[in-house]
């Protein structure tokens, strides 16, 4: 990886979603542009605030997708990362760093 680029493996996202209310919506409806989940598999030498393995938020269509080893992967720029998500620890605070 080079510069502070990120290689990242988005999350498979659900063709149905289920509404609080119970309602089914399809993958075809339109609705309010959603963000997406992925793991970093590959960081760049000058990417500072995140690490392999971190669980990132990123714009689906924002995105240059490439195929390695038969997996569909994400190139992003570390710009292009919207929060990074962090495990709950047993004491400790927790929730997204924006």
């Amino acid at each position: 990886m080079l510069h502070d680029r990120l290689l990242v493996d988005p999350e498979v996202d659900a063709s149905e979603r289920q509404s609080s209310a119970g309602l089914v919506i399809p993958a075809t409806a339109v609705g309010p542009k959603r963000l997406a989940w992925a793991v970093v598999v590959a960081a760049g030498e000058h990417v500072r605030q995140v690490a392999v393995g971190d669980r990132v938020l990123f714009d689906p269509d924002d995105r240059a997708e490439v195929e390695l080893g038969g997996r569909d992967l994400v190139l992003l720029r570390e710009r292009d990362v919207h929060a990074v998500s962090q495990e709950l620890e047993e004491d400790g605070p927790t929730g997204l760093y924006l």
